[in-house]
């Protein structure tokens, strides 16, 4: 008898760091920076010279008309120049010195901190959805507490099912929703849930509230029909929620 072979969920590869984009001018700028180091006026005016004869040797060609390396360095020597001018007599060029480099450096220093805080949230997201996903396969989902970006988890493990709505993470997350559970204990994490669900998931999270009021200590089982009317109307069951919930408030 043959023994039948497990299929094994093969693990996402990890994400890639994005890569820099090319940038031609600033290449340019930095060529020009390092050839101009230690320069003075004399020298820098010499190369700002030569780089406006090959400008114009480079415009006769059609190919090399739009070259925007070439028109970062002509610009970036003739910025240097008036530097140089407007500076001491005897002053030699200092890319450390110059305001210019040093704002270009110290923003280029914070887009690539930005990518690579983008990344690790990307790849916490990656690593999150395979856990739930995994839990969903043992069926022990609503044993799990939420905790803060699973909305965005959510939406990943929405993407790799080719954006169709999961409805067991979308009823997991809703009963966490309702009854206050993991990181929605936080109110502020309630209220931001409004501008990171989806509308259909808050009017089942208002409806299980409210049931939760009627029927207290009811089970997941039991509350089953909610997601259904949700499914059917998300509209109406918005309204059945705010219906009992005044009336509840009437009662009080």
């Amino acid at each position: 008898m043959t023994t039948p072979r497990r299929t094994l969920r093969r693990p996402l590869a990890p994400l890639a760091a994005p890569r820099e984009p090319v940038d031609p001018a600033r290449i340019g700028r930095r060529v020009v920076r390092r050839c101009a180091k230690g320069m003075d006026a004399g020298a820098v005016a010499q190369a700002l010279e030569d780089a406006r004869f090959d400008a114009r040797q480079d415009s006769r060609h059609e190919h090399l008309a739009d070259d925007e390396r070439g028109r970062a360095e002509l610009a970036e020597w003739e910025r240097i120049d008036q530097l140089l001018a407007d500076a001491a007599p005897n002053t030699v060029y200092d890319p450390d010195a110059d305001h210019v480099v040093q704002e270009e450096l110290a923003a280029e220093a914070a887009d690539a901190a930005a990518r690579e805080a983008e990344l690790r949230e990307a790849q916490r997201i990656a690593a999150r959805a395979d856990e739930l996903q995994a839990l969903r396969e043992l069926g022990t989902l609503e044993q799990t507490e939420p905790r803060e970006g699973d909305e965005a988890v959510r939406d990943e493990l929405t993407r790799r099912a080719g954006w169709y709505v999961q409805k067991d993470v979308d009823a997991w997350l809703a009963h966490a929703l309702a009854g206050h559970r993991g990181h929605y204990t936080d109110p502020a994490a309630r209220a931001a849930a409004a501008d990171l669900l989806p509308t259909h998931l808050l009017a089942h999270a208002a409806l299980l509230t409210e049931l939760a009021h009627l029927a207290p200590g009811a089970g997941v089982d039991q509350l089953a029909f909610a997601a259904q009317l949700t499914a059917a109307d998300p509209e109406a069951t918005s309204g059945l929620a705010a219906f009992l919930a005044h009336a509840r408030s009437g009662q009080s």
